[in-house]
């Protein structure tokens, strides 16, 4: 299963790429809502760079394990992550469409290994619109958030 969007941003290329690429504020992020995030080296994040994060969903601890298989300097971050037969590949493009205006490209795929996994992507399946919407809604969020950032200069 498939979930991609894409979203411009008054901001140029160099600004958009240095807040998606900042780490450190997902990682606080995440632990701000209970999601329990350790980088394996202290180390500044390069390709090879993996993540431990746990979490509850539907009631039950998840692992995920999370590695970052691509960073191109202003053009591209991908991070594939494995957890209880689930493989999920995140992907972050940024596309400068002028001095001041890139575009965004969010691509998040998941595939199953094993057989609860294949089930419980068919159930993730049968509510793929509404999960796309909100899947949108959340990286037109983000955009907005960087864009405001820009225009007050943080």
């Amino acid at each position: 299963m498939k979930l991609s969007t894409r979203e411009d941003i008054e901001a140029p290329i160099s600004y958009v790429y240095g807040r998606v690429s900042d780490f450190a504020g997902f990682e606080r992020r995440a632990l701000r809502q209970g999601i329990a995030v350790k980088r394996r080296s202290d180390a500044a994040p390069e390709v090879g760079t993996i993540w431990d994060i746990a979490f509850d969903f539907r009631g039950r601890a998840r692992n995920v394990q999370a590695e970052l298989t691509t960073l191109d300097v202003d053009h591209a971050i991908r991070i594939e992550s494995q957890s209880d037969g689930l493989n999920a590949d995140t992907e972050i493009e940024l596309i400068p469409l002028s001095a001041t205006r890139t575009r965004v490209m969010v691509s998040f795929e998941l595939k199953a290994r094993t057989l609860t996994a294949r089930l419980l992507l068919q159930s993730l399946k049968l509510a793929k619109t509404k999960m796309n919407k909100r899947f949108k809604a959340r990286v037109l969020d983000y955009a907005e958030t960087v864009e405001d950032d820009y225009r007050r200069g943080q």
